[in-house]
């Protein structure tokens, strides 16, 4: 993890980042929860199952909760692995205009 001033932000604390990626961005009035809500709907949207959705936002409900989380302690790392690469080919391909 980069100390402070060594990373895209000057500070780690995550206000301080807050305010400068809306300051970057010119998107003010959003929370993270929002970041995560759009993550699960676009993977959705690109066919990423719910349990691998789920896993990646580190979720425990739906195929992890209950009597089923407790015999499956799968961590889906490859799953996860591929959902994030198709996730990042996707948000390059918005931001690119591809």
């Amino acid at each position: 993890m980069p100390r402070n001033g060594e990373g895209v932000f000057k500070s780690l604390a995550w206000s301080t980042c807050k305010d400068e990626l809306d300051k970057r961005s010119g998107v003010a009035g959003w929370v993270i929860h929002d970041i995560r809500r759009s993550v699960a709907t676009g993977m959705a949207d690109i066919g990423i199952a719910p349990h691998i959705i789920e896993a990646v936002l580190n979720h425990v409900s739906g195929h992890k909760g209950g009597v089923a989380g407790i015999y499956n302690r799968s961590s889906y790392a490859a799953e996860k692995a591929a959902a994030l690469a198709r996730w990042d080919e996707r948000v390059r391909s918005v931001v690119e205009g591809r």
